[in-house]
C-alpha cells in the first residue's frame, strides 16, 4: 500500500466530472481503494474520493465506525431537503473550513471491491461525507455549496473566534 498525493483547491482533476469504473473487481481498483484508505488515515480525513488522488474515477471511500468503505460508482438520493448546516473541512482544502447545508438522510447505491451491488442509507455525519465525497465526483467542492462565506475560514481562527465568544457569554 502507499500514501497518495493528495489534489490541492484549484488543481483542474478536481474540477471534472470522475468516470465511471468500467471493472470495480480489476487489480488496479483494488489496489487503488487499498491505496486511498491508507492516505484518507494518514491525512487523518473522514472521505476520500479519487479524484482527489489525481484518479478521475468514480470511487469513494470513507470512515465507518472503526472500518473504512469504500464505494464504486456510486448514486445518491437525498432522502431529506438539504437544510442541515454543518461545519465541513477538505483534504484538498487543508486548513480551512466551512458551514455547508447539506441533507441528513442519503440513499446510497454502488458496487464493492468485490463487485458485488451494495445499498443502504446514511445519516448524520456519515450522509454529510458521503454527500461531500459524491460532489468531488462531479467536480463540486465545499465552497461553492455555502450560502454564507462568512462561515468560512481558517481553522485556527474560526477555533480562536469561537472560544472568544464562548468566554463572553460565561460573563456575568
Amino acid at each position: 500500500m502507499a500514501i497518495l498525493k493528495i489534489a490541492r483547491m484549484g488543481h483542474p482533476v478536481l474540477l471534472r466530472v470522475a468516470e465511471r469504473v468500467p471493472d470495480p473487481q480489476a487489480p488496479e481498483i483494488r489496489r487503488l481503494v487499498r491505496d486511498m484508505a491508507e492516505t484518507m488515515l494518514d491525512a487523518s480525513g473522514l472521505g476520500l474520493a479519487a479524484p482527489q488522488v489525481h484518479e478521475p474515477l468514480r470511487i469513494f471511500v470513507w470512515r465507518n465506525g472503526d472500518a473504512v468503505a469504500a464505494l464504486i460508482n456510486p448514486e445518491l438520493e437525498l432522502l431529506s431537503p438539504p437544510d442541515q448546516r454543518g461545519w465541513e473541512g477538505c483534504l484538498s482544502i487543508p486548513g480551512l473550513r466551512g458551514n455547508v447545508e447539506r441533507a441528513h438522510r442519503v440513499a446510497f447505491r454502488g458496487t464493492d471491491i468485490e463487485g458485488q451491488a451494495v445499498e443502504g442509507e446514511a445519516e448524520g455525519l456519515i450522509a454529510r461525507v458521503m454527500q461531500h465525497e459524491f460532489d468531488h465526483l462531479n467536480g463540486v467542492l465545499y465552497p461553492s455549496r455555502m450560502s454564507d462565506l462568512g462561515l468560512f475560514g481558517f481553522t485556527d481562527e474560526l477555533a480562536r473566534a469561537a472560544h472568544q465568544a464562548a468566554q463572553q457569554t460565561e460573563r456575568p
